[in-house]
């Protein structure tokens, strides 16, 4: 019955009725089978008797309920503001700011200044203070989508009498994108202590993607039937069909040592997907498995298109031309990127070997110029070699 009374003092009074009809003990009872506190049933009782202990129209008395967190907390809402100052976009006289922070970086930014608070609270503050949690990104896709729309009906879309919709697009300039995060190729020892931390299926994700420059969503579509073998170089390759490749060209996928040796560890694990896990295809890599292991190796800005990043920087430090990259990143070239003589493959996969672990410390090593940033406490630290990637993942590399 309390449960249709939408108001509080409607059920208090409910309770006190309930009571007062009872007699004596009435309190104890109505409180033993509501269950409701008998301090509630009490105030259910002295609110018809004494009119003026409630203000007309009020639930409660002035200052019951809990405390806003303001009020508890009076610096919360001046250390948000300094937060979030720097990072405002937009003309400072204008009503509506907006901050490229998420509301849950913000809290965690709050938990460490020793304030005790949640996101959705953050987030109450901000649309208080007249922030909107949008950045130049999203204005920008959509400065991007209405310019691509204008282009195509000056250039593509035609009207029955033949004539484009539009005789020219207009010129749209694009916002500065201020926000966006730079690549972060990963050492050698921070790829270890990844691989050591990720779940199994991850690891062997992570590592052929590292020693590919796939991106994730063609490592975890990758299938069998694309696979094709070269006999006269005992090896293999993958020829990803155009329609599953970002650039829409179709995309030769050259397996180093590294890389074979996670192919064969999953050969005939499912019949048609390569990466899979307890017997279903891989959506996506970035999930909490990824962002909890990369927190725990002590790298917690890694995002899984950086170990494109990691690929394509190493291949350049060991010297491997710009043409050869492209092809082994595949990059749009313009080239016929499916058709290779046998010297012009043996020269790919020379080259995405110069990545493999035994072959770097022979050819020298890679000087990465970072930013410092806050690192959790490392659980282990130490060198890469072609021995940690067998205690990381539990493979040897393969060998020519």
């Amino acid at each position: 019955m309390l449960a249709h009374l939408s108001d509080e003092r409607g059920q208090r009074l409910l309770l006190g009725a309930k009571a007062a009809c009872t007699g004596h003990g009435g309190v104890s009872f109505v409180s033993r089978v509501t269950g409701a506190s008998r301090a509630r049933v009490s105030d259910g009782l002295m609110d018809p008797m004494n009119p003026e202990r409630l203000p007309k129209g009020r639930v409660r008395r002035p200052g019951g309920g809990r405390k806003k967190t303001v009020l508890k907390d009076p610096t919360l809402k001046a250390d948000l503001e300094s937060l979030v100052e720097p990072l405002t976009r937009g003309d400072p006289e204008s009503p509506l700011r907006w901050t490229a922070k998420s509301v849950r970086n913000l809290t965690e930014e709050l938990k460490t200044m020793g304030h005790s608070t949640s996101h959705r609270m953050v987030a109450e503050l901000l649309h208080e203070m007249k922030y909107s949690l949008q950045g130049n990104k999203k204005r920008l896709y959509a400065l991007q989508t209405v310019r691509h729309i204008l282009n195509v009906a000056a250039s593509e879309w035609f009207d029955e009498t033949g004539m484009t919709w539009l005789e020219r697009s207009p010129r749209i300039k694009l916002l500065p994108e201020t926000d966006k995060r730079s690549p972060y190729p990963l050492a050698w020892d921070e790829q270890f202590r990844l691989l050591n931390e990720l779940p199994n299926h991850l690891a062997k994700m992570a590592l052929f993607k590292a020693n590919t420059g796939c991106r994730e969503a063609e490592v975890c579509n990758l299938r069998w039937e694309w696979e094709q073998r070269i006999p006269e170089l005992s090896t293999s390759v993958f020829v990803i069909p155009r329609e599953k490749v970002k650039n829409r060209e179709p995309r030769l996928v050259v397996l180093n040592r590294m890389a074979r040796a996670v192919i064969e560890q999953v050969r005939g694990v499912h019949p048609e997907y390569v990466f899979t896990y307890r017997g279903h295809p891989i959506r996506k890599m970035n999930g909490p498995a990824w962002r909890k292991a990369r927190l725990r190796a002590g790298v917690p800005q890694a995002r899984v298109h950086d170990l494109k990043h990691t690929f394509g920087r190493r291949l350049r430090a060991a010297g491997v031309s710009f043409e050869d990259r492209q092809d082994l990143l595949g990059h749009r070239s313009g080239r016929i990127t499916t058709h290779y003589s046998r010297p012009e493959l043996e020269n790919l996969i020379a080259a995405a070997n110069k990545v493999c672990p035994d072959e770097w410390n022979k050819n020298g090593t890679m000087v990465l110029l970072k930013e410092k940033t806050a690192q959790a406490p490392l659980k282990q630290v130490g060198g890469f070699s072609s021995k940690s990637v067998v205690g990381a993942t539990g493979f040897e590399p393969a060998t020519t």
